[in-house]
């Protein structure tokens, strides 16, 4: 892995020096605080409802109910495992020299775990709406919102922001990025811009 400082320069122009060790590791920690945030709601979730049959309703649940709270179960215990992996990955590579890797994998566990997350929290929403209410409208309507929600501000919002940001840098001479003047009659390349740079941030 290289130790030479390499600038990472942001929207601003101002450029953040650091190795790609370096790097790595405030990516890795700035990811498990992130994982921290949601693990705890991942963890209250579960408990709820790993106790749920021991209510003396549970019984009485109608065949939809019991799918709709088993799905949901599993949509929590398949986040908490997802949020999780990151750490035990981290422990078992600990000190192999594979910090850049266990980053990239890492991300992806937790992309997958807050897609898990999502669905456990619109499985126990739809369930709780149709233990109150009678009215099909109310639970389609209640349980679809939810849904919306977690598309829009999880999903759809942050890609949108990054489409925005790589079409406004699409092109961009290759010395902003580089640091070296381009080569004489070379054309800008699309792909080694700004917001390629900064997304490794």
């Amino acid at each position: 892995m290289r130790t030479r400082t390499e600038p990472i320069i942001g929207r601003d122009g101002v450029g953040r020096n650091e190795t790609q060790l370096e790097r790595c590791d405030r990516n890795l920690v700035e990811l498990m605080q992130e994982v921290r945030v949601v693990q705890t709601g991942v963890q209250v979730l579960f408990a709820f409802l790993l106790t749920a049959p021991l209510a003396p309703r549970f019984p009485d649940l109608s065949q939809f109910q019991k799918l709709t709270y088993f799905a949901t179960l599993l949509a929590a215990g398949a986040a908490a495992v997802l949020l999780i992996a990151p750490t035990a990955y981290h422990r078992i590579l600990f000190r192999l020299g594979d910090k850049e890797h266990l980053v990239n994998v890492a991300n992806r566990f937790t992309l997958a775990g807050l897609t898990c997350v999502a669905l456990s929290m619109v499985g126990a929403l739809l369930l709780v709406t149709d233990l109150l209410f009678a009215a099909t409208a109310v639970v389609v309507g209640t349980t679809t919102l939810a849904a919306l929600g977690c598309l829009v501000f999880w999903c759809l919002a942050p890609l949108l922001r990054r489409a925005n940001l790589r079409a406004a840098t699409g092109t961009v001479d290759v010395q902003e990025v580089s640091g070296g003047p381009p080569r004489s009659g070379a054309r800008p390349e699309r792909g080694r811009t700004v917001a390629a740079a900064t997304a490794r941030e």
